[in-house]
């Protein structure tokens, strides 16, 4: 999943090396991956009204749903 959130997170932006995602385990055991981008790309990551961050959240849900886990994503500005 982590793999999945950043090629879709790098084919969004202009800076690709400056997309970090890291993974970090909550004490309920819920996986939150935490999308890092460069200043200039938070918007395209966003999208209008949230709709990519949306977007990008359901199919990691999908994913994780999948995998049988429950995952997250936060973007980080």
């Amino acid at each position: 999943m982590r793999e999945l959130l950043e090629f879709l997170a790098r084919a969004l932006v202009e800076n690709p090396d400056e997309v970090r995602v890291t993974e970090v385990i909550e004490d309920d055991g819920e996986v939150v991956f935490e999308l890092e981008v460069a200043e200039d790309d938070l918007g395209r990551v966003i999208g209008r009204g949230g709709r990519v961050a949306n977007a990008l959240r359901s199919v990691i849900k999908a994913a994780a749903t999948r995998a049988e886990v429950r995952a997250a994503v936060e973007i980080l500005d």
